[in-house]
């Protein structure tokens, strides 16, 4: 495989949309104890009602799509605003039946979530929903292979590479992420509970959509793919999303950029060899053989 035949149509990066739709579920799963407090919790509704519209509006007047990650949870408790993600075209993809953390499930009941979150948000928006992304922790080994079976094409969970690649055993695709393609890591901000520990940010706007630029930057070069992962109640403030337009303008300005859905960058992966079997997947797995005799 070469840098030229690596993508589409000649293209020389790729380019990926993803964003995270979990309004409350996410801290109640990272802090339980503030369910019923409403003051905390609207810190994070604020994207359910206003982010997501704002992010729907941008995508539109841009002509792009998008990978929403989400709960099924989600879904049906917001159906007039999951029916708006679904009629503007975007890409619908699974994060579990609700937000979870997976450390502590079983392999079986992460399966389980999984595969049942999907079915749910399929008969949400009316189409078949093969990705899958984890709302929290680790899966347990095993997991790849039983979502593969079960008819999912691709996962953005894990990390560890700046091209996709496939779980050792299968062709399951992994777009993997990276914490500086996040707008979690610098804006994520709350009192109490303190998010983050230690209240080190916010960071300042235009440092961080040149760290993003730059980024991409070296991604184009190098012919990568840049998954952005994105969440309504950060990057959908009155002034972040003009920081996100201001990005999305600067790649769209680019020659030989193809944008794309995850499942788009799968599919098309599906048309690339193996992993090399010096990749780190293949490693870790060989590593997870040994410990298990």
């Amino acid at each position: 495989m070469t840098e030229q035949t690596r993508w589409p149509a000649g293209q020389q990066s790729a380019v990926v949309l993803t964003i995270d739709f979990n309004d409350i579920h996410g801290i109640l799963t990272q802090t339980p104890a503030v369910a019923g407090r409403d003051k905390t919790l609207s810190v994070w509704r604020y994207g359910t009602l206003r982010g997501v519209d704002r992010l729907l509006a941008l995508m539109a007047r841009k002509n792009l799509r998008a990978t929403w990650c989400l709960p099924a949870i989600v879904a049906e408790e917001n159906p007039a605003i999951f029916a708006r993600v679904v009629a503007a075209g975007h890409e619908i993809a699974g994060s579990g039946e609700r937000h979870q953390n997976f450390d502590t499930l079983t392999l079986q009941e992460q399966i389980t979530s999984v595969k049942q979150g999907c079915a749910r948000l399929q008969a949400a928006c009316g189409h078949p929903v093969v990705g899958f992304r984890t709302p929290a922790g680790q899966w347990k080994p095993g997991l790849a292979e039983a979502l593969a079976a079960a008819g999912i094409r691709w996962s953005s969970s894990w990390r560890g590479d700046d091209l996709p690649y496939f779980h050792p055993s299968t062709r399951l695709v992994e777009l993997p992420l990276h914490y500086e393609l996040e707008d979690e890591p610098y804006f994520a901000f709350n009192l109490s509970p303190a998010v983050p520990p230690g209240q080190s940010r916010i960071a300042s706007y235009q440092q961080t959509l040149e760290n993003l630029k730059l980024d991409f930057r070296g991604f184009h070069r190098f012919g990568l793919c840049y998954v952005l992962r994105l969440h309504p109640e950060i990057i959908g403030t009155a002034g972040r999303i003009g920081l996100l337009s201001e990005l999305l303008d600067f790649i769209t300005g680019q020659q030989q950029v193809w944008l794309a859905t995850a499942g788009d960058v799968a599919d098309w992966w599906q048309t690339q060899p193996d992993n090399v079997s010096e990749h780190p997947a293949e490693i870790f797995q060989r590593q997870i053989q040994e410990q298990n005799g």
